[in-house]
């Protein structure tokens, strides 16, 4: 399963988006338009990386990859079928909203290493397996405390970082429940974070390890590989015969030996290939019987962890955001009544925090720190991202009411006796907070739904916590994305009428 490394915005109105967006004329259709077209249409995630689908560093607009290799493959196999040139194209699409991106017609297949599930075989159509992935469990070099899957289960609470909605959450929380699971939205952070020393392991993919070995020096493999799975290719429901074509594309390919010789060009064959029984799917009994499963059973059982991450969201919120404000009034009052030198490095640190990403900031934060001997849990981690990066956006709303306040409060306050601190403290501030309150709040509600980039970081919150159930039961899509919804509104709402309150109060 590949990683998502890189800009992810998970923000709920995307998702509302991809639920109810279904075109009247679809892009992508079935067998049959395939051949009259040409093409068939891939989607993949570019930033999930090796050994899938990823940049070729010394040529940015070329792809590499097994899966890029092996979409080559059956559109060389369909050629043949319909003796007429057919041609792979790929489409961009971030990982886990790849069946919205199938569901709604743009593209025909997808293939990026998504692993088949009984949920997923209820909503689409599943392919036959053309690659066998096992588990391994990776640890540091020099760590002899881990020395096997069993050691996981230990009177110590072992942290173990994976990807979330991964294979590998799925079999460490059925199978190791004592071990504290670590999510991450890429593999090679978790991997990252396991070599420093952060989190006391992880478990990858095989193809995952062996691809980045080379660059995660300080990791070793113990125990054997675990918990076998297999990828497949999913298409629409109603694209049968797209699907068959398949199959027999990858039964070609496998008999002929271009299959293996793929995974050799990439190193990522092991002899899980050969295994027959990991090789076909499940019958169908089978899928239907593990497949269906209650919607009130299904929201039951995960209502408590999607409290438990709403809770989340609300921490981080109403801890940063104060924050965020006292930071923001001090760079105000210091642009504009402090000495020059001050207001201009001020003035410079709005620019920066305004002019880049959330995300990145906290990247800086959690992953680029610790090299210079900076260690943030990734709740701290969290809280002064979201702080430092709203005290920009405060501090110019402040600044604005402050000057909306009529100078003559200021001369009125010093002519008095005041000092000039006193006189804002006490004169000036009050007032600017009146006029600067419908802004600051509507500040508040969208730092509410930004705690959702806090993932990049590990922290599960309510966003994420639905990506990963809607990954895991798409058939539950939306019932989850409404609940979802519905929190967040519970959340947000009763703010906007403590402000309109507020306003009230303060204009009597």
């Amino acid at each position: 399963m590949p990683g998502m490394d890189g800009d992810r915005q998970p923000m709920a109105p995307l998702w509302i988006a991809g639920l109810f967006l279904v075109p009247s004329a679809l892009s992508a259709g079935g067998l049959s338009e395939i051949q009259e077209r040409g093409f068939f249409t891939w989607g993949a995630d570019e930033e999930g990386g090796g050994p899938f689908v990823y940049t070729d560093p010394g040529d940015p607009a070329r792809r590499l990859g097994f899966e890029v290799d092996l979409a080559s493959a059956l559109a060389r196999e369909l050629s043949q079928s319909f003796s007429r040139p057919i041609e792979a194209r790929f489409a961009q699409g971030q990982w886990d909203k790849l069946p919205d991106l199938l569901r709604t017609g743009r593209i025909d297949i997808v293939l990026n290493g998504y692993e088949w599930t009984p949920e997923r075989a209820e909503v689409m159509a599943s392919t036959l397996p053309y690659y066998v992935y096992e588990l391994v469990l990776l640890v540091r070099d020099g760590d002899d405390s881990i020395t096997s899957w069993s050691s996981l289960r230990s009177s110590k609470r072992r942290k173990v970082g994976v990807l979330g909605g991964s294979a590998a959450e799925r079999y460490l929380g059925e199978s190791f429940p004592e071990v504290a699971l670590v999510l991450y939205d890429g593999n090679t952070n978790a991997m990252g974070d396991a070599t420093k020393g952060r989190i006391d392991a992880t478990v990858q993919d095989l193809p995952i390890a062996l691809f980045y070995r080379n660059e995660f020096p300080g990791l070793r493999q113990v125990d054997k590989p675990a918990a076998p799975g297999r990828y497949v290719m999913f298409v629409r429901k109603e694209d049968a015969a797209l699907r068959d074509a398949l199959n027999r594309a990858i039964l070609s390919l496998r008999e002929h030996g271009s299959l293996r010789s793929i995974y050799e060009s990439h190193g990522i064959w092991t002899k899980a290939q050969r295994d027959i029984m990991l090789l076909s799917l499940p019958t169908a009994d089978v899928v239907s019987a593990q497949g269906k499963v209650d919607s009130l059973v299904f929201l039951s059982r995960h209502a408590g962890t999607l409290l438990e991450s709403a809770w989340m969201t609300v921490q981080l919120s109403v801890v940063a955001f104060p924050l965020a404000i006292l930071l923001g009034i001090l760079i105000a009052l210091a642009r504009l009544h402090g000495p020059r030198w001050v207001s201009v490095l001020l003035a410079a640190y709005v620019e920066v925090l305004r002019g880049t990403p959330l995300m990145l900031q906290l990247f800086v934060l959690f992953y680029v720190l610790p090299g210079a001997g900076v260690k943030l849990d990734a709740f701290v981690a969290a809280i002064l991202g979201l702080a430092i990066n709203y005290s920009a956006y405060e501090a110019e709303i402040y600044r604005a009411g402050l000057q909306a306040v009529p100078a003559g409060q200021m001369e009125a306050a010093l002519a008095l006796g005041m000092s000039r601190w006193l006189a804002l403290r006490r004169v000036v501030v009050p007032q600017a907070v009146r006029i600067v309150l419908p802004a600051v709040t509507n500040d508040f509600i969208a730092l509410f739904k930004d705690t959702s980039v806090c993932s990049v970081i590990t922290v599960v919150e309510l966003t994420k916590r639905y990506n990963i159930l809607a990954m895991t039961s798409p058939s539950e899509v939306l019932p989850l994305a409404a609940i979802a919804g519905l929190l967040y509104l519970c959340m947000s709402y009763p703010l906007s009428v403590f402000s309109a309150a507020m306003e009230r109060r303060l204009r009597a």
